[in-house]
């Protein structure tokens, strides 16, 4: 039998200032705010244990904060106190999450939404199937390092084929 396809829950992304995160994500995204920030202590509270299991032990405190897409997908946002911010951001080459995405059909006005809030453009805007299909696509850069890809469409029907 095969696995039940599971749901799609949430990303905890890393930023430097959680009160930041929240106001781009919350004015750029328009995602909202399902809990404001607030700091996780390392102590013996359930969320403190929980922590320790994930973090181990020495890390003292952080914030968080947590958001929701309006299709229910969570966007978890921790500041860690001593965070780093990467030399290179993007080494695609190395395993693990390098990029999320968003869809909106307004890719170029998400695209200069997300500049004029202190975010990047990393590629000209692409079409997928020129001629084909009117999919675009482009990445882009939140104002703390994290690469954003934008799709005009939904993912299934970018890579469907016949789905247009």
């Amino acid at each position: 039998m095969a696995p039940y396809p599971r749901a799609y829950s949430h990303i905890g992304l890393s930023v430097p200032d959680v009160d930041k995160a929240v106001e781009f994500y919350t004015n750029v995204m328009g995602w909202y705010v399902i809990m404001e920030p607030s700091e996780v202590l390392e102590d013996d509270s359930p969320i403190g244990i929980m922590c320790k299991d994930v973090f181990g032990t020495g890390w003292g405190k952080f914030r968080i904060a947590h958001l929701s897409t309006s299709d229910k997908i969570g966007i978890e946002l921790f500041e860690f106190p001593n965070n780093e911010t990467p030399e290179n951001n993007f080494e695609y080459w190395k395993t693990g999450i390098f990029h999320y995405c968003v869809q909106d059909p307004d890719l170029e006005g998400l695209m200069e939404k997300i500049k004029a809030y202190g975010g990047k453009q990393r590629m000209p805007v692409r079409e997928y199937y020129p001629g084909e299909k009117p999919f675009r696509m482009v990445y882009c850069e939140d104002p703390f390092g994290n690469l954003v890809e934008i799709y005009s469409h939904s993912y299934e029907l970018t890579y469907s084929d016949g789905a247009y």
